[in-house]
């Protein structure tokens, strides 16, 4: 079945294990109460960080354990556990009946389903610190020839770059690709974006994609030591600090976890009778260059309006039709020219702009995984008719004032026809996906 010449491509289930919610539904009801998963952390402050807070979920190891099984989980780094728990969530929620404790090797394997799942600073850099630096240390003065590194001969599969997205193929039974990305802030948008292009192309009918991000020092410490680029003014107020398109905004604050969206040819989920939770109707991705104004940690404004304006150019709605933008918007001084560049490439009048909202005012910023827990915010919204509030912007910046009043402060009960996501990393590397209701040709607000 296809648009414009395209396949259509719909989502037929999500997973997340996030700052304020283990699990979707959790998820949801944070998401609707504005509540924040933003905490103080003590093995900040013991490494003497100027950012002491940060999003980790709240996940217990008997809650792990309810879902995988001691063998497979005590392989897993962090952010491969964060992985597979939204794995499962996302392929149950897509219909598929799978039951990790219980012979899951025994599943036949899937030919036309895969799986990208990005990484934004390497899914083992908790094994990289705390297991294998340690032993490099002490075999300085090993005696030669008694012996390899006593690592453990699950390191490798802990550690490498791709391990991530191999802890869902080997959890699923994927045979279609199964890589990792990683392109920093951009990672989770650029997942879904590389899984839409495969079933564009027919090389598969189903993708698994999504981001994860574990919570270690090492992932965070390179941010605190740049200053200014973490937010170090609300320690005592962790709930406050992250503050999207505010005044007071002093920087982000880190967070982790996993997201993660089941694609699927449209065709196919009509096949299998799979619950359509919205389509995907344009995705995509571009660089800015580093130039005009874009460097290695600031995005070169004409890249983020190009990238943003290509998707309104193929997508089957119109820019006015949009009803919901759901940001990158990170708390920093880069939030004023993401407004502009939503209000320049959108080219509406200010008084139908539609609503706007930054996730990582609830969450945190997950950097690997911002964009995936971002989409699947983006995917519930739609499929359930509300709008999640921001928080801890009442004083907006002056700079933003001016959509003032399509920033919600409270979740508004209604229904979406369209929703923008984009994200901005690193590199100066954007993306954006474009969700529309299934069924639906785009509403204004």
């Amino acid at each position: 079945m296809t648009r414009n010449g395209r396949r259509r491509v719909v989502v037929t289930g999500v997973g997340v294990v996030a700052p304020n919610g283990i699990g979707l539904e959790a998820f949801r009801t944070a998401l609707k109460e504005g509540r924040s998963g933003i905490s103080w952390q003590e093995g900040l402050k013991s490494m003497n960080f100027a950012c002491q807070i940060g999003g980790v979920p709240p996940l217990a190891e008997e809650e792990i354990l309810r879902v995988l099984p001691y063998s497979f989980y005590n392989k897993l780094s962090e952010s491969m556990v964060y992985t597979a728990l939204a794995a499962v969530e996302c392929a149950r929620s897509s219909g598929e009946t799978i039951d990790p404790k219980n012979g899951f090797l025994d599943s036949p394997v899937d030919w036309r389903t895969g799986a990208v799942i990005g990484c934004g600073m390497g899914g083992g850099m908790d094994v990289v610190l705390e297991e294998v630096s340690p032993t490099l240390a002490v075999a300085k003065d090993a005696v030669p020839g008694r012996g390899a590194l006593p690592l453990g001969c699950h390191a490798v599969q802990r550690i490498m770059g791709s391990a991530v997205s191999v802890t869902v193929g080997r959890l699923l039974a994927l045979g279609a690709q199964v890589t990792t990305n990683s392109s920093a802030c951009t990672t989770g948008t650029e997942a879904i974006f590389e899984g839409y292009k495969h079933i564009l192309l027919g090389f598969a009918d189903s993708m698994y994609v999504g981001g994860a991000e574990g919570s270690h020092v090492g992932i965070w410490g390179g941010f605190d030591a740049m200053r200014d680029v973490l937010c170090s003014n609300y320690n005592e107020m962790p709930e406050a600090g992250s503050r999207p398109m505010s005044a007071t905004a002093c920087g982000f604050v880190p967070g982790s976890g996993a997201g993660m969206l089941r694609l699927e040819a449209l065709e196919r989920a009509l096949e299998r009778g799979a619950p359509i939770l919205c389509e995907l109707d344009f995705a995509f991705c571009n660089s800015g260059g580093q130039r005009d104004g874009g460097s290695m940690t600031f995005p070169n404004p004409e890249g983020v309006a190009r990238c943003i304006r290509q998707v309104l150019q193929e997508a089957t709605v119109a820019p006015e039709q949009i009803s919901l933008i759901n940001g990158h918007l990170t708390s920093t001084m880069a939030d004023p020219v993401e407004v502009e560049k939503w209000v320049e490439s959108l080219g509406i009048p200010l008084d139908r702009f539609p609503w706007i909202q930054s996730t990582k005012s609830l969450v945190g910023h997950g950097l690997g995984a911002a964009g995936a827990i971002e989409a699947v915010a983006v995917v519930d919204q739609i499929a359930n008719g509300y709008i999640h509030p921001s928080i801890n912007c009442e004083d907006v910046h002056p700079a933003i004032e001016k959509v003032a009043d399509s920033i919600p402060h409270a979740v508004v009960e209604e229904d979406l026809e369209a929703v923008i996501k984009a994200s901005f990393g690193f590199g100066d590397v954007n993306g954006c996906l474009l969700f529309k209701r299934f069924g639906g040709d785009g509403r204004a607000r």
